[in-house]
């Protein structure tokens, strides 16, 4: 799993038939500290997140895991909200 945050929604008024009543989200990366961490990317959300949230997604295989169809056109998904993010910011050695 990754974290993300919510920037964005992709609307499409055409796409695969097994995506019907989904809803595209923008996600831009990010680290436990919450910095960027690559480019955006396209998610399915299948939480009901909103712009701004921080988020975690699966991709792969398993980003279609939640979905109510066996295969489906995906890359990425959105699987949680983040409520908190508690980190440990001493260090062990």
């Amino acid at each position: 799993m990754f974290f993300g945050k919510v920037i964005g929604t992709v609307w499409a008024t055409r796409k695969d038939e097994s995506l019907i009543g989904t809803k595209l989200q923008l996600v831009q990366p990010l680290n436990a500290k919450r910095q960027h961490a690559g480019d955006p990317i396209i998610a399915v959300d299948t939480v009901g997140a909103g712009q701004g949230e921080t988020v975690f997604y699966i991709t792969s295989r398993e980003a279609t895991s939640p979905l109510r169809v066996e295969m489906a056109p995906v890359d990425a998904s959105i699987v949680g909200i983040v409520d908190k993010i508690d980190l440990d910011t001493r260090r062990t050695e």
